[in-house]
């Protein structure tokens, strides 16, 4: 079983940030990447669609061979791993805001998050807030629109700056030192983020946490492949190829999949 592939399955290209953590921490680990870009974003979808396109993901996952699947997108951890930790007996690792750690060290009292709807108004969110964030005043923003423009290939756009702007605001006007980014394509937004947001303002996401996760699963499950040195690493996507593989970058080549 160690030689069989991780899977990693987002709504859209935005997980492929989640990816690159997990490929950079397992370099020896063979791994399946499916981008639902048909469907994104799932953050304004009913938590019954999502729980089904999850499904769908992970029954190709798993078709595909998968030892592990990584669930690379915030609103389906949210909605859907624990019907999927139900439903089928490999592991399963979600991704969820990194609120904690930005509560626990920021200096202001106030922390910004960005995050889709389907993040921001879950449970799952909610509890961890109400238990780290308590004495912590947190900006919420949803990113409508972000998700969109990152998938047709604007991640850098000046439409996507003006969007930043507008978001980012009330979050400056509350004197953050934090920011949480609440959704796997967020990362990709760090140029502009930088650019618009003062120094001393620590941006943080979910993806290291998401790899050492894996790797720790993998190492109680015995599941670690140690001795590949030439992985197979595969990048589906029923969206725009070219897109997603302008993002992996270094050569890395994604086929389109029609699921």
């Amino acid at each position: 079983m160690n030689k069989q592939p991780i899977g990693i399955f987002d709504s859209g290209v935005g997980g492929t940030s989640i990816w690159k953590e997990i490929h950079a921490l397992l370099p020896n680990e063979n791994t399946i990447y499916l981008a639902d870009s048909k469907h994104a974003p799932y953050g304004n979808k009913s938590k019954e669609r999502i729980i089904e396109l999850s499904i769908k993901n992970t029954e190709l996952l798993l078709e595909k061979d998968c030892k592990l699947i990584v669930v690379a997108c915030n609103t389906a951890t949210t909605s859907a791993i624990k019907t999927l930790r139900e439903t089928y007996i490999i592991p399963f690792i979600g991704i969820e805001p990194a609120i904690k750690p930005a509560a626990l060290q920021t200096k202001t009292k106030a922390v910004g998050i960005l995050a889709t709807k389907g993040t921001l108004t879950s449970n799952l969110f909610h509890k961890t807030t109400n238990l780290f964030a308590e004495d912590i005043t947190v900006i919420e923003q949803v990113g409508e629109g972000i998700v969109p423009l990152i998938e047709s290939g604007k991640a850098q756009s000046n439409e996507m700056k003006s969007l930043l702007k507008l978001y980012l605001k009330p979050m400056l006007d509350a004197d953050i030192d934090y920011l949480v980014l609440g959704c796997s394509h967020y990362p990709y937004l760090m140029p502009l983020l930088l650019e618009l947001l003062p120094k001393h303002i620590k941006i943080i996401d979910s993806g290291e946490a998401v790899a050492k996760q894996t790797k720790a699963i993998l190492v109680q499950n015995d599941l670690l492949n140690t001795r590949n040195t030439n992985p197979k690493l595969q990048f589906y996507t029923n969206g725009n190829p070219e897109v997603m593989a302008s993002l992996l970058g270094n050569g890395h080549t994604a086929e389109y999949l029609d699921f």
